[in-house]
């Protein structure tokens, strides 16, 4: 069943037309690689569906659904989250602080219990903090939750965001070239993160340029080329479409 689906996807910036069209369904479940050159609108086409932009036309359905347009911080509450193609943490916060910043979303004592410090906003911020470890022992940063985020290595701030989006307990993942930078080790112990974090039940989206990685772990992928879909299908059709070899994996993938 889809959890995510675009439909007829158009956004222009001027007379630019980044992303011309685009139509692809996410099935619940599943890992689901975007790629394609650089400039080819896949970070366009995330956007749109976390409400940083709203497209000129078309829709983006979520869990039956349409979602176009809405607030970013809405869509959160509903099950999307994501990270950024550059990282975008608290760098002066700590390890635990950035990611307690995730499980704002599903806070529910207000203004006044904040204020005054209730029985009932301890109790939450209690259960918050407890909820954040785990996130953080899941991707293996507990040890590091009081240091501050910009004392880690690159590597481990791009597990530090992944750790903040999982806090607010996400259906949905989108992962912005999420090995961006890593070292072969690195990329390595990611690819079998995202297949923890999928065991969890979690629907991922990612875009990567790391080919390895997309066809290790992807069970579906679209290829867009100038703001358009020009294949999609399993890795292995992905891999031979003449198309795609043309625009992007070259002849020797």
């Amino acid at each position: 069943m889809s959890l995510l689906s675009l439909q007829n996807l158009l956004k222009s910036f001027g007379g630019l037309v980044a992303v011309a069209g685009v139509s692809f369904d996410v099935d619940e479940g599943s890992i689901v690689g975007l790629i394609g050159p650089n400039g080819a609108g896949k970070t366009t086409v995330f956007n749109i569906i976390t409400g940083n932009y709203r497209p000129d036309s078309g829709d983006v359905v979520f869990d039956r659904n349409d979602i176009t347009g809405r607030a970013t911080h809405a869509i959160v509450r509903l099950g999307i989250a994501r990270t950024f193609q550059n990282i975008r943490l608290f760098q002066n916060m700590s390890v635990l602080e950035n990611v307690l910043a995730g499980c704002h979303c599903r806070a529910n004592a207000g203004l006044f219990s904040a204020m005054f410090r209730t029985p009932r906003q301890r109790s939450e911020e209690r259960r918050a903090v407890e909820h954040a470890m785990r996130e953080l022992a899941f991707v293996g940063l507990e040890h590091r939750h009081d240091n501050q985020a910009g004392s880690l290595s690159y590597g481990n701030q791009r597990l530090l965001e992944i750790a903040r989006a999982l806090a607010s307990a996400p259906r949905f993942l989108i992962l912005d070239e999420p090995a961006g930078g890593m070292n072969e080790q690195e990329t390595a112990d990611l690819t079998e993160l995202i297949r923890a974090i999928n065991d969890r039940g979690i629907t991922l989206l990612l875009i990567e340029h790391d080919m390895n990685l997309v066809m290790q772990i992807c069970r579906k992928l679209v290829v867009l080329e100038y703001g358009a879909v020009i294949a999609q299908g399993t890795p292995a059709d992905i891999k031979r479409n003449p198309k795609v070899i043309e625009a992007y994996l070259g002849i020797d993938c």
